[in-house]
């Protein structure tokens, strides 16, 4: 794997978040350099979810800012998108395309066709190039999914319950992607409900910087950002 944004840094002052008119967490600050984790935990609707999807962008925090390298995120949306890979909770695996033709579908989509032999390689999906996506199991396609983030070089990894359904050898050979990545100088941001093996992690418990719904009297609808999809594409 090559190099990636050595040097960069991706940080977050005072995030908000509000979803149709609750209160979803506020307050919330990180660092992140290359090579860094951060690792989100917290009950569900304590904003794991939404908060990924500020940092990809998909969603505008109601209050505070991101910035990369010092700049904020709204100077440059599309170079973001571009530095980025998203995998949500939907695994958008196309059922009528094999699992090789998925993955060149994706490749193609960042420009780089010819990386989708070498994602089946690293996510063992090498057997099942052929097999129509309606036929995968549910480990099978995340496993389909998570082959994306070889897709094109980003620094940022962006993984929402990345380890659902996988068996503990994927999750091991997620484990040592993720590894890989963060060695090379990229960055990794996941939420999870379950242990994964992320060393030297900064840990973010989302039930930290929840919010009551008395503290968010006299926001309206308007003041929220709208819902989006799990996937880019």
């Amino acid at each position: 794997m090559t190099e990636l944004a050595q040097g960069a840094r991706f940080a977050a002052e005072n995030l908000a978040c509000i979803r149709g008119e609750r209160p979803v967490f506020s307050g919330l600050d990180f660092t992140l350099e290359s090579g860094g984790a951060l690792l989100l935990h917290g009950p569900n609707g304590s904003g794991k979810s939404s908060l990924l999807r500020i940092l990809a962008g998909f969603l505008q925090p109601v209050d505070g800012r991101l910035t990369w390298n010092g700049a904020a995120l709204g100077e440059a949306p599309e170079a973001h998108r571009e530095r980025l890979h998203y995998v949500g909770h939907l695994d958008a695996v196309k059922p009528t395309l094999t699992v090789a033709e998925n993955l060149r579908f994706w490749a193609r989509s960042r420009g780089h066709p010819q990386a989708a032999d070498d994602a089946l390689a690293r996510l063992g999906l090498d057997a099942l190039a052929d097999v129509p996506g309606r036929f995968l199991s549910a480990g099978q396609r995340r496993r389909a999914a998570l082959a994306r983030l070889f897709a094109t070089p980003a620094p940022l990894w962006l993984l929402d319950e990345p380890t659902v359904t996988l068996d503990a050898e994927a999750t091991a050979r997620l484990e040592g992607i993720v590894r890989a990545h963060r060695a090379a100088g990229g960055m990794v941001v996941v939420a999870t409900h379950t242990e994964i093996g992320l060393e030297e992690a900064t840990r973010i418990d989302m039930g930290e910087h929840s919010v009551s719904v008395e503290a968010a009297v006299g926001a309206s609808a308007d003041d929220s950002p709208g819902d989006a999809d799990d996937e880019p594409w």
